[in-house]
């Protein structure tokens, strides 16, 4: 199943290896890698460089450590994700608008993808979170809907990638405006507007219509574009 390995830091090699059977799908998400004691016969190496290479492979998210249990291949890559991205978008200079455009481009396909996919069933779920949104009194369960509605809409779409992308982009938004999504429902005009486009966004989806969600979500993200910027005002004026 593995290969001994020569050279280089010999970690980097089972890293490499482990890496290279997850690409091509001779390991799949949850399944569990032989023991430390098996890795160690199978490649030839040390048990130290089985577990460094294991501690950096959990680092990135692909390899889930269970206590009691073993060693698995995770599928919850969110986290390992962003932080590497958001790391060197500072170190670049990045700045809140590039995330903003970036979110317009994918949001946009998001929804076109999801109005060509949904289902019946995906149409109810849809339809049951924008009621629970209708409905929520507490700022913390509106931020929390507001995001699953986004989520949601990616997840019809049927596109893992965009998933991920969508919530590592929310994640470099909160690290550029604390607290941006409740500041932005915080406001009770901001809250009825916001949830005015949601459901058409959400309408548009359902209807199978296209054109309806994408300049649903256009008109929404300017309203959030605009709101941010005088967030982000708000608070350098109060550094």
């Amino acid at each position: 199943m593995f290969v001994q390995v020569k050279n280089k830091k010999v970690y980097q090699h089972v890293i490499e290896q482990i890496q290279n059977m997850v690409m091509t799908g001779t390991l799949k998400k949850g399944d569990k890698l032989p023991s430390e004691r098996d890795l160690v016969e199978q490649l030839g190496v040390s048990r130290a460089s089985i577990r460094e290479a294991i501690r950096a492979l959990e680092m990135i998210g692909l390899v889930e450590s269970r206590q009691g249990e073993g060693n698995f291949i995770g599928g919850d890559i969110n986290s390992s994700f962003f932080e590497p991205l958001s790391v060197m978008f500072m170190l670049n200079g990045g700045r809140s608008e590039e995330i903003l455009e970036l979110r317009r481009v994918i949001e946009v396909e998001a929804v076109a993808l999801a109005a060509e996919k949904i289902t019946e069933e995906q149409s109810l779920e849809l339809q049951q979170l924008m009621d629970q949104f209708r409905t929520a009194t507490d700022e913390t369960e509106r931020v929390q809907i507001d995001k699953a509605v986004h989520d949601k809409i990616a997840e019809i779409g049927g596109n893992y990638l965009i998933l991920i992308l969508l919530s590592t982009i929310s994640s470099l938004l909160e690290t550029f405006i604390r607290d941006a999504r409740g500041m932005i429902l915080r406001e009770e005009d901001n809250r009825d507007l916001l949830l005015a486009q949601h459901q058409e966004i959400c309408d548009g989806i359902i209807a199978k219509d296209s054109n309806r969600a994408i300049e649903a979500m256009k008109v929404h993200l300017e309203t959030i574009t605009m709101t941010m910027r005088k967030l982000q005002n708000t608070q350098a004026a109060e550094r």
